[in-house]
């Protein structure tokens, strides 16, 4: 008989190892040692087999071994240890602290009382199952170093109750979903309460005058509060108590329900818990990705109704002073990646039968519409309301930043791409939680022996190999195999074997299949007689996306085959505790996606921090910062893009020539006096040395405080509500007086320098008319804009120069602008001048995306070049 109700009966700990549930209760046991290494001690195979998860160990320890421990002096004074520390740990100064008194003590400007962090996934640990990939990776990496540094964070999420899904394969390797419920009391998580005890709801208003609640549940990870609203709640109807049954699943309307929730019934869950605990209010919004895109709309929504001491704004002031203090992280460099929904179904939801009641629809669809040249206008983008809605904005790489400038550069008309205002901070990793701790024993690496550091690697790999088994042989008895014919599992796999790892999600970008373009030369490296290769490869396909599977079951049935199996494995169920594993024991971490399709790739990162070399196509975080001592670069075939079989060729053919020429002879060369490979140890070494503190989320995060959430936290205590109104006010005064903004007249007065000609160190003097039209010249800024010309007259690398008004205007009304340019650089040089809205409130120049270029007819200045 089944249950009827399942309910968790959590243990009465004994009062002197009640310091234990507190320990588990707070994430930071997942990245720390100490307190891992406490629980493990507590039962040894319980920790193992509740998956190291200290919530589920102490709910199913024996009442007798409870005793026991209450009594053992020794484990009382580690418990009390780890007690102390961690409340060091959440209660004194870190850098935030300190960098924010150096910032006072200097004069400069108070760093924000709080950010809130809104993701539609985190991957904290695998204990608490809310994350499909690379996102929620990144994301509960960016709290963990957040809590490390001090930075007052809070995270906001939905709780799925079935989680993404857990992977498994049929017996002719078919990737097949099951939607495991996940009980909330059996998780680390706790709920959040009124004062009468109540569990605190958030409440959003759909069409038909019904409601969406969601009970507000928090986990404490580390320093910081991370909020998930779950929608399974008695009050709801059947459909609304499934709007977070699953990540990423469901129709268009499902989805826009669970982004709703997030963005709006996010921001009401923040100000709930403010007013409870009182914690300070956020004055940063960071939206990372646009999932989280609606959080804006509740913010305009709170400024228009007022907070019952100030009027509310109106609508556009309410805008300016909302978007002054968001930040916005785009993920994707697809547009495929991003969620579009059909105008018509969001203006559903919106409106006096929906939220934000007393605002048209139509002021809501107009910041999400795709309304630019090359867009579809009746689809409403969660990117682009993320951009329109955010003062500033990145990319995660430095080439992503290039690409998403790219993407995005409609909606910015009449700028080059490289001038779109989305920048870039490129993802970290989180150190603690993704290096082995034999790799933290080690201590200085620059002073441990070579001998030292390749016992460890060696033991790192070791440990892969049995945990390879172990699931090898749990996944093929799901497949229906027997355990009698399952013996060759214990040959799968030499500790002493070069160790390839491919793990990730698996779109068709990101060629799961690339190794097995040429399956005879493969082969053939897998089982070379003296240089041969392992490859461990693990991801999951979306369970809408047929042809990632097809792509799954295809890696699979070669890996099937008996000649190659011990060779090469295909892992599933890839997730946080086998990724724990699997980075520190490979020798060489591949990565092989279409370029420049990656926007970051952290998987890398982390098998870098392990010593781990990496063998990839340049894109992502590869690009910035690849060289030759920390690996290896694929070469790609970008001009062969249009034919996607004659790019995945050469690319095949590269990377098989890379591992064959180059990767295996120096894994297994030695040395002239050594029985050690020394040139492979020194490529370890450097990038454990070198490598490791550029990707480390510390690095990350610092860089998100001081050129992200410290200037929106200005923006934002600078926009009080009659300066939001102002710049309101002037922006809509800009944009429709612009049409009658022009650059009239263009050019070169003279050039100053030896013989009076365009030489390196000469300057020229520029004159410009300009009209202004009802604009005053202090709402706008004239500039040159110069630099290399190439054979169509484009400028790159260019550089700007402001020009200045020399008087009041003609008789015509035009002003005359003059100002010297620099020729700083030999070559092809050209220059350009434009007009830019100027305002001491915008973050740029190109902030409303208007601009007024020369004509061909405007003079001269329109087309010098000097070469």
């Amino acid at each position: 008989m089944k249950a009827i109700r399942r309910f968790t009966v959590r243990p009465v700990l004994p009062e002197p190892l009640r310091p234990l549930g507190d320990l588990a209760r707070n994430l930071r046991w997942s990245w720390h040692t100490e307190t891992r290494e406490l629980f493990e001690a507590v039962d040894p195979a319980g920790w193992r087999g509740s998956g190291a998860d200290p919530v589920r160990l102490l709910g199913a320890v024996p009442a007798a071994r409870l005793a026991e421990l209450a009594g053992d002096r020794p484990f009382l004074d580690r418990l009390a240890g780890a007690a102390a520390d961690l409340d060091t740990y959440l209660r004194g100064d870190r850098w935030y602290q300190r960098h924010d008194a150096r910032e006072r003590d200097g004069g400069g400007a108070l760093l924000p009382a709080a950010i809130g962090y809104f993701s539609p996934e985190f991957g904290v640990t695998a204990a608490l199952p809310q994350y499909s990939g690379g996102l929620g990776i990144l994301a509960g990496d960016h709290l963990k170093a957040a809590s490390d540094l001090g930075v007052p964070l809070i995270g906001v999420g939905l709780l799925y109750r079935h989680g993404y899904f857990r992977q498994s394969l049929s017996r002719d390797g078919w990737q097949q979903e099951q939607y495991p419920v996940l009980d909330p009391d059996e998780l680390p998580l706790t709920p959040l309460r009124e004062a009468d005890g109540t569990t605190a709801q958030v409440v959003l208003a759909l069409p038909g005058h019904r409601s969406l609640r969601a009970r507000v549940w928090q986990a404490r990870v580390g320093r910081v509060p991370l909020l998930l609203l779950d929608s399974d709640v008695e009050e709801n109807g059947p459909g609304e108590r499934e709007v977070t049954d699953r990540l990423y699943g469901g129709g268009s309307e499902h989805r826009l329900l669970q982004e709703m929730l997030l963005g709006i019934g996010g921001v009401r869950a923040v100000r709930t818990y403010c007013r409870l605990t009182g914690h300070p209010a956020p004055e940063v919004f960071h939206t990372n990705e646009g999932h989280a895109g609606f959080l804006g709309l509740e913010r305009i929504r709170e400024r228009v109704a007022g907070d019952g001491e100030s009027e509310g704004l109106g609508f556009e002031a309410a805008l300016e002073a909302v978007r002054a203090g968001t930040v916005f992280t785009t993920h994707t460099p697809v547009p495929a990646g991003i969620d579009r929904f059909d105008r018509d179904l969001v203006a559903r939801h919106f409106g006096d039968d929906g939220e934000l009641p007393g605002v048209a629809a139509e002021r809501v669809l107009g910041l999400g519409l795709e309304s630019y040249p090359g867009g579809e206008p009746h689809l409403f983008n969660m990117a682009v309301m993320g951009l329109r809605l955010a003062q500033r904005a990145n990319g995660v790489s430095t080439l992503h930043g290039a690409v998403s400038r790219g993407m995005f550069a409609g909606l910015w008309p009449g700028f080059d791409p490289e001038e779109v205002p989305i920048t870039s901070i490129t993802n970290g990793v989180h150190a603690p939680t993704w290096t082995a701790p034999e790799v933290t024993r080690l201590g200085p690496v620059e002073e441990t022996p070579d001998a030292a550091l390749w016992d460890v690697r060696r033991t790192l790999r070791e440990q892969l190999v049995t945990e390879v088994r172990t699931r090898l042989h749990a996944s093929w008895r799901l497949r229906g195999a027997e355990a009698a014919e399952l013996g060759w599992i214990d040959g799968v796999l030499d500790p002493d074997v070069l160790t390839i790892g491919f793990a990730r999600r698996v779109p068709s970008y990101k060629r799961l299949t690339l190794m097995l373009r040429d399956r005879e030369r493969l082969t053939n490296l897998l089982l070379h007689p003296e240089r041969p290769v392992q490859i461990v490869v693990a991801g999951k396909a979306h369970p809408a996306d047929d042809g990632g599977k097809r792509l799954v079951r295809e890696l699979v049935r070669f890996a099937d085959d008996p000649r190659v199996r011990h060779r090469i494995v295909f892992l599933p169920d890839y997730g946080m505790g086998m990724a724990q594993k699997l980075y520190p024991g490979c020798d060489v971490w591949l990565n092989n996606p279409l370029r420049p399709l990656e926007a970051c790739g952290t998987s890398g990162m982390k098998a870098a921090l392990n010593g781990c070399l990496n063998l990839s196509v340049l894109d992502g975080w590869w690009d910035e910062w690849f060289e030759p001592d920390f690996g290896w670069a694929i070469p790609t075939a970008d001009g062969s893009a249009a034919d996607e079989d004659r790019r995945d060729e050469l690319e095949a053919g590269a990377l098989y020539e890379l591992l064959e020429d180059r990767v295996a002879p120096r894994f297994y060369e030695r040395g002239e006096n050594s029985a050690l490979p020394d040139r492979w140890i020194g490529m370890v070494r450097r990038t454990l040395t070198a490598l490791g503190p550029k990707v480390l989320a510390d690095r990350m995060v610092r860089a998100y405080v001081e050129r992200l959430y410290a200037p929106a936290a200005g923006a934002h205590r600078a926009l009080d509500a009659d300066t939001a109104t102002e710049l309101a006010g002037w922006k809509y005064r800009t944009r429709t007086r612009w049409p009658y903004v022009s650059v009239d007249h263009v050019e070169a007065v003279a050039v100053s320098g030896a013989g009076g000609s365009a030489e390196l160190g000469s300057t020229l003097s520029l004159r410009v008319r300009v009209a202004l039209g009802e604009l005053r010249p202090d709402e706008v800024e004239v500039q040159a804009v110069a630099g290399r010309v190439g054979a169509d007259d484009a400028i790159a690398d260019a550089r700007t120069c402001p020009l200045k008004p020399t008087g009041g205007p003609d008789l015509e009304g035009r002003w005359v602008y003059e100002g010297p340019l620099a020729l700083d650089r030999t070559g092809p040089y050209g220059y350009t001048v434009r007009v830019l809205p100027a305002h001491p409130l915008l973050a740029t120049g190109a902030e409303l995306g208007l601009v007024a270029l020369p004509t061909e007819a405007t003079g001269e200045g329109a087309g010098v070049l000097m070469r």
